[in-house]
C-alpha cells in the first residue's frame, strides 16, 4: 500500500528543486570556445574597442558562474567591434544558451577548426583572354594602391615577392600595424608588405588558439604561397630546382599586402578567422583572400559560419571578400564558402605540365605525371621492377601490399627495385605510398592510379611517377612476360603550352551549394601546380639530396585558385577604384571564358563538358573584366531579403542588418523566390516544375558602365526541352551609369522529354563590342 502523503512531498520535491539542481551547474563544467555574434555594431563600428570589450565583458559576467567580472574577463578571447560586433569567449554549454537567449545577440556557436584548402598561370590567363596589349599589361603591374589582406597561416617576408623596390609611401588610409614577435620585427614590413598580424595567445588568457606562436611568421608555407600569388612583386628567374622557370609575380604587382596569421599545420580557429576579417575591415584593406573553409560535410548555417558572417559585414563596408570553394570535389553539393555575398572560386589547370615518363627494360616509354628531381636516368642502368603484390610482407593481405599500404611491403623482396603499386584503396594517399616504398628500400614508385592524375604529386628527390589504368596495365604485362623485368623513371620535364587547358581540376568542389538559389561556384581560377614563394624550410623531405630548400614552391588547391581571383579583383579595383565589391565580382563573372586553348568547350576532369556548378561563370580573364560593358550591382539589400527569403525571422535579420525599420518581404521564406531576391551575375532556379503554369521568372537590373550610346541585343543557350524568354531581349542606354531592368522566364512543357535534375545555360548581352554572359542552372522537378 502506497503512503500517499509521502508520495505528494516527494512529487513536490522532485518539481522544484531538480530545475534549481540542473541551473547551478558544477565549477567543473567543461568550457569550450564559442563565438557570440550580435549583428551590425551599435556605435556604427570603429568605437572604442576597450569600452566595448567591456560591454561584452558585462554581458558575459550576467551568466557566468558568480556574475564576477573578473572570470568573465578572462574568458574573453577575442572582441569583435570593426565590421560586425560580438565576442569569442571559452564557455560552458549552460553559459553559451544562456547568451543565444539575450535580446542583442543574433547567435552563439562553437568555434570550429577550419581547413587549409591546399608563374605560369597569369601569362596563361593573359593569352586565354585574347588580350596581348602592351598598355594593358603595363597597367597590370601598376596596380595602384589597392590593398590586399591574406588571411592565413602568415608570411615569409624575406621572401623577393615581398620586395617593396620602386613602390611609393603607404596610402595614408592605411590604418593597420606591424605587429613584432620574436622572430618578426617591424622593419619585416615595408612599402609591400604594409601590415601584419597574428592571433596566438591573448594576453589576459592562458588558451591559445590554432594560430600558434606569437608571430605572423609563417611556418607553414601556404600562407606565402598565397600572398605571393594575389599580390606578390615581379621577381625574375624564379623556380623550383630547374622546373617552372620564368617571372613570378602576383595578379597584381603593384598592390600592397597585408597578412592575417590566423591558421597553422593543424588548421585556423573560427574565432581567430572572424577577428581577422574584423580587423582586415578596420586596418583599411580593399580586398580579402580566404582560402580556408570547412569541410562540405559540415557546413551550417549562414549565421552560424564564421566565414560568411565576416564577410557579409565586409561587403557592407566596401571590402570584397574572395574565398576556396574547398577540395572535396569532384561530387555534387561538395562546395562551400557559399554565400552569395563572397566570391567563391574553383580551380583549373594550366597549359602546363609536369611530366615523368617510364622507361622499361624492353625500351617502351610509358607516359607518366609527377614532380620528380631524382637522378635515376643519370645513374646508367635500369632498376629491377616489382609489383607490390608480389612483394607482399608475411601475413599480410596482398590487396594491401598491391596498394602500398603501410606495413605491407616485405623490405627484402622491394629495397633497390622500383615497386609498382595501384590506388584501389582511396584511404591510402600517395605521399603515404611513396613513404612506404621510400621507408621499405625501393628506388623508385609507379603508382597506377587515375584519381588525382591531373594534379602531379611532388615527390622531392624521390622517384616517383603516376600513370593511367591503361598504361598501368601495360607495365604490369610487361612484369609478368619477362623474366627479370626492370625500369627507370626519368626526371620531371616541364611542358608547356599544353593541352587542353583550363580543365576543372578533379579535388575542385562542385555546387550546387547550400542556397541552391544562388548558382556556385562563381568563377574559376589556376589551381594547379602553382609556382609561388613559400618558406625555405617547407617539406625537407622534397629537397633533392645536395640541394638548399627552394624560396618557391609549387602547389595544388583552391587554396592556388583562390588568390588568383583576389589578384584579379585588386586589378579591377585599382582601374575602377568606386565600383563596389559586387560590381568587381560582376566584371569578374561575365567576362571569364568558357572555351579552352584548342578553341572547344572547357572540360571537366572526367572529359565531359564543364558546366556552371563545376566551373560557375567560367575562367577568370582579369584583362576582360576591365571592360566589361555591363555590370549587376548586388546591394546589402538583397543580401538581407536573400536572408529572409531562406527562412531567417525579420527580427534576426534587423539585428544583423542594424536597420531598425527593415521589413522582410511578403511571402518569405521561398527558395524560389530568392533566385530573383539577389541582383546576381548569374541564376540558380531551384525547382522548375513541369507545365506551362509552372515557369519561373527572374528578374536581373544591369548597370551601363561602356560607351554613352549602347544598345545590346540577348542571345540565349537553353538546354534541351527548356523554353527560356528574355524581356525585353534589347536593351537600350543613352548615357553611362544608366540602368535596365529585364526578366529571364523558364519553362519545361508537359511532355519535353526533359530529365530531372540540373540544365545549363546561359543567356548573353552584346552590343558588338562586349559580350556579357550571365550562366544559369535550373533544376527540373
Amino acid at each position: 500500500m502506497v503512503n500517499t502523503g509521502r508520495f505528494v512531498i516527494l512529487v513536490l520535491a522532485y518539481r522544484f528543486l531538480v530545475p534549481i539542481l540542473s541551473a547551478a551547474e558544477p565549477d567543473h563544467a567543461a568550457r569550450e570556445s564559442y563565438v557570440v555574434y550580435m549583428g551590425s555594431p551599435s556605435s556604427g563600428g570603429g568605437g572604442d574597442p576597450e569600452a566595448v570589450r567591456a560591454g561584452h565583458v558585462q554581458m558575459l559576467s550576467s551568466v557566468v558562474s558568480g556574475g564576477e567580472q573578473g572570470s568573465a574577463a578572462a574568458a574573453v578571447t577575442h572582441s569583435y567591434h570593426h565590421a560586425f560586433e560580438g565576442f569569442a569567449a571559452a564557455l560552458t554549454e549552460s553559459e553559451a544558451a544562456a547568451l543565444a537567449g539575450h535580446e542583442r545577440v543574433v547567435s552563439v556557436f562553437k568555434d570550429r577548426a577550419l581547413q587549409l584548402h591546399t608563374t605560369r598561370s597569369w601569362d596563361f590567363l593573359e593569352v586565354q583572354s585574347g588580350l596581348r596589349s602592351g598598355r594593358l599589361g603595363r597597367r597590370a603591374r601598376a596596380s595602384g594602391d589597392v590593398i590586399v589582406g591574406v588571411i592565413d597561416t602568415g608570411v615569409w617576408p624575406e621572401s623577393p615577392s615581398f620586395d617593396d623596390a620602386g613602390m611609393p609611401a603607404v596610402p595614408p588610409r592605411w590604418r593597420g600595424v606591424c605587429m613584432e614577435g620574436p622572430d618578426f620585427n617591424k622593419t619585416s614590413c615595408n612599402r609591400k608588405l604594409i601590415g601584419a598580424r597574428y592571433y596566438g595567445v591573448q594576453p589576459d588568457t592562458s588558451s591559445p588558439n590554432a594560430a600558434g606562436s606569437g608571430s605572423p611568421r609563417d611556418t607553414v608555407g601556404h600562407g606565402t604561397h598565397t600572398a605571393s600569388t594575389a599580390g606578390g612583386a615581379v621577381v625574375s628567374g624564379a623556380g623550383y630546382y630547374g622546373l617552372a622557370a620564368g617571372d613570378a609575380r602576383g595578379g597584381a604587382p603593384g598592390s600592397r599586402v597585408a597578412v592575417y596569421r590566423a591558421c597553422s599545420m593543424g588548421g585556423c580557429a573560427s574565432s581567430a578567422v572572424l577577428k581577422a576579417m574584423d580587423d582586415a575591415v578596420g586596418d583599411g584593406v580593399d580586398v580579402v583572400s580566404i582560402s580556408i573553409g570547412m569541410g562540405s560535410a559540415f557546413q551550417s548555417d549562414f549565421l552560424a559560419d564564421p566565414i560568411a558572417l565576416g564577410a557579409l559585414h565586409a561587403h557592407a563596408r566596401g571590402v570584397l571578400v574572395a574565398c576556396s570553394g574547398g577540395n572535396d570535389g569532384p561530387g555534387p553539393y561538395t562546395v562551400v564558402n557559399s554565400a552569395p555575398w563572397i566570391i567563391t572560386v574553383a580551380a583549373s589547370s594550366i597549359d602546363r605540365s609536369f611530366q615523368s615518363n617510364v622507361v622499361l627494360g624492353n625500351g617502351n616509354v610509358v607516359k607518366g605525371v609527377a614532380i620528380n628531381l631524382s637522378n635515376q636516368s643519370l645513374s646508367g642502368g635500369k632498376y629491377p621492377l616489382v609489383f607490390g603484390a608480389e612483394a607482399a610482407a608475411r601475413y599480410a593481405p596482398v590487396a594491401e601490399a598491391s596498394n602500398c599500404y603501410p606495413g605491407s611491403l616485405d623490405a627484402e623482396k622491394v629495397r633497390g627495385k622500383i615497386v609498382v603499386c595501384v590506388g584501389t584503396d582511396p584511404t591510402v594517399s600517395r605521399r603515404v605510398k611513396k613513404l612506404v616504398a621510400e621507408g621499405s628500400g625501393a628506388r623508385g614508385l609507379v603508382l597506377v592510379d587515375d584519381a588525382e592524375k591531373d594534379v602531379p604529386f611532388v615527390a622531392g628527390g624521390f622517384a616517383f611517377s603516376q600513370v593511367g589504368t591503361d598504361a598501368g596495365a601495360q607495365i604490369l604485362e610487361y612484369i609478368n612476360a619477362t623474366k627479370n623485368p626492370t625500369a627507370v623513371i626519368l626526371p620531371t620535364e616541364d611542358v608547356r603550352d599544353f593541352k587542353p587547358a583550363p580543365v576543372v581540376a578533379s579535388f575542385s568542389a562542385r555546387g550546387p551549394g547550400m542556397a541552391e538559389s544562388v548558382l556556385k561556384p562563381d568563377l574559376m581560377a589556376p589551381g594547379v601546380s602553382i609556382l609561388a614563394a613559400t618558406i625555405p624550410s617547407a617539406d625537407t623531405e622534397d629537397v633533392p639530396p645536395g640541394k638548399k630548400p627552394s624560396a618557391y614552391a609549387i602547389k595544388s588547391g583552391t587554396s592556388m585558385a583562390c588568390p588568383h581571383v583576389a589578384g584579379a579583383a585588386a586589378f579591377v579595383k585599382s582601374a575602377h577604384p568606386g565600383w563596389t565589391p559586387s560590381m568587381i565580382r560582376s566584371a569578374l563573372m561575365t567576362t571569364a571564358t568558357t572555351t579552352n586553348n584548342l578553341g572547344k568547350p572547357v572540360a571537366s576532369s572526367n572529359g565531359a563538358a564543364a558546366n556552371g556548378h563545376d566551373m560557375g561563370a567560367g575562367e577568370v580573364s582579369p584583362l576582360r573584366a576591365l571592360s566589361p560593358g555591363l555590370v549587376f550591382d548586388t546591394t546589402a539589400h538583397d543580401y538581407l531579403r536573400f536572408l529572409c527569403y531562406y527562412g531567417y525571422k525579420e527580427g534576426i535579420v534587423r539585428k544583423v542588418s542594424g536597420d531598425a525599420e527593415f521589413s522582410c518581404p511578403a511571402g518569405a521564406p521561398s527558395p524560389d523566390l530568392a533566385a530573383a531576391a539577389v541582383n546576381y551575375p548569374s541564376i540558380s532556379v531551384p525547382r522548375l516544375r513541369r507545365g506551362g503554369k509552372a515557369a519561373v521568372t527572374v528578374t536581373r537590373t544591369a548597370i551601363n558602365v561602356g560607351a554613352e550610346n549602347a544598345t545590346y541585343a540577348a542571345a540565349v543557350e537553353a538546354p534541351p526541352g527548356v523554353t527560356v524568354r528574355v524581356k525585353p531581349d534589347r536593351l537600350v542606354f543613352n548615357k553611362r551609369w544608366t540602368t535596365a531592368r529585364y526578366e529571364v522566364s523558364f519553362e519545361v512543357a508537359d511532355g519535353a522529354g526533359v530529365s530531372k535534375g540540373y540544365a545549363h545555360g546561359a543567356v548573353t548581352w552584346s552590343d558588338g563590342a562586349h559580350s556579357v554572359r550571365t550562366p544559369f542552372a535550373v533544376n527540373v522537378v
